[in-house]
């Protein structure tokens, strides 16, 4: 069964703002075995420039699974047989580092469905925003669906 296309555009926020603290920085930074100072000392990362520890690039992927439960591709109108689901992109497009102090909104949109083959490619943007509302970062997710394209559903 095809994905329902009518939810492209549709969007949805995070339930409260996360708060980025040193800890779960550097708690992300053990986890990817990344030992740059900048992920744990605020010297460190004061003599680069940056007001206090900042956070490996791909801890943008924390702050955005707060929006994991409001996410309409768990609705059953969805579609998605999880089951038949892989990852199938992931990228991050910062403004600036994500920093301890900083308390962040997310808002994801689900920003496209299209067939490619006999599968379906669901894109999946989240923007998140700091305290002033400024753009941190844009996280992108695609994920795929396994034999869905419509009229290529396997049997």
């Amino acid at each position: 069964m095809p994905v329902n296309r009518a939810y492209v555009g549709r969007t949805f926020d995070a339930p409260e703002p996360y708060e980025v603290t040193r800890s779960k920085i550097r708690e992300f930074a053990d986890a990817l075995g990344d030992p740059n100072p900048a992920y744990r000392s605020p010297d460190a990362a004061r003599d680069l420039g940056h007001s206090d520890v900042v956070a490996p690039p791909t801890f943008a992927i924390v702050a955005t699974q707060a929006t994991s439960g409001a996410n309409p591709i768990a609705e059953p109108d969805f579609g998605l047989d999880f089951r038949m689901v892989v990852h199938g992109e992931q990228r991050f497009h910062h403004r600036r580092p994500i920093r301890a102090g900083d308390v962040l909104t997310a808002r994801g949109r689900i920003a496209e469905i299209r067939d490619a083959g006999r599968n379906e490619l669901v894109r999946m943007e989240t923007e998140l925003r700091d305290g002033g509302g400024d753009l941190v970062c844009t996280a992108v997710n695609v994920i795929v669906s396994r034999g869905t394209a419509a009229g290529n559903a396997e049997e």
